[in-house]
């Protein structure tokens, strides 16, 4: 799967059927370019932009499902929203 497929796709946390966005951007090891985390824009954002200064970080262990539209994520909003520096 390719960056630009995998931005097309909508996240959905499964604790609460929330939709949270859509990923904008991932975070990976350098050394073994393993994905270690997807980028959403926390809430707020519309497409990455205006508004909120945060983001969630969603570790990779925490994405229960990639499908052809979406992707199924478990994770306590509160735990992995960041603020952007």
């Amino acid at each position: 799967m390719r960056m630009c497929e995998l931005r097309e796709k909508e996240v959905i946390n499964t604790c609460d059927c929330k939709r949270l966005g859509c990923v904008v951007d991932i975070e990976f090891d350098s050394c073994s370019g393993q994905i270690e985390a997807i980028i959403v824009p926390g809430p707020g954002k519309i497409c990455g932009f205006l508004a909120a200064d945060s983001e969630y970080v969603i570790p990779f262990a925490c994405i229960c499902k990639i499908g052809p539209d979406i992707i199924l994520v478990e994770i306590r909003e509160e735990k992995f929203l960041k603020k952007c520096s």
